[in-house]
């Protein structure tokens, strides 16, 4: 991550362990430019916009590709997510509630995403249904976690 003389950041190729079509779906949307996270007032409304922003261009491109898979909202101060993800296998619709709170670290802390009806049905799930995300994810968070949307750890 790089910084400008106006305080905005951006990646500068550092994707290394992201495969073509993650980087072909982060390019379509715009990146975030405002480090702050919960606790900083003055920025996190503008931070919180972005990140919005960028919600809607990434589900508005999955409907154009007809790859619709998610809906989520956050409550007024946007601090706590919830939603409904699905997936489609042999003709069958699986839907799951999605939920997560940002961390009063973020951005430099990533979301911990939980789907609970999944709780101790898969080795990927931590209790409470939270997904593991460490060995794949938390490496290029660490390096990107100022421009990565809270959407990154679900693609």
């Amino acid at each position: 991550v790089s910084t400008q003389s106006t305080g905005h950041y951006y990646i500068t190729n550092n994707l290394s362990m992201v495969d073509a079509a993650t980087k072909k779906t982060l390019a379509a949307i715009p990146l975030l430019k405002t480090k702050a996270g919960p606790r900083d007032k003055e920025d996190w409304p503008i931070r919180l916009k972005e990140e919005v922003t960028s919600l809607i261009k990434y589900i508005q491109n999955n409907k154009t590709a007809d790859n619709d898979w998610l809906r989520i909202q956050s409550n007024k101060e946007g601090t706590r997510w919830f939603g409904k993800c699905w997936y489609i296998q042999d003709y069958k619709k699986y839907e799951f509630e999605l939920e997560f709170d940002i961390p009063v670290t973020y951005p430099s802390t990533a979301p911990e995403i939980a789907i609970p009806e999944l709780d101790g049905k898969t080795a990927k799930m931590y209790r409470g249904g939270k997904i593991c995300l460490t060995e794949h994810f938390k490496p290029l968070w660490s390096r990107n976690a100022l421009n990565l949307e809270l959407l990154t750890p679900l693609l």
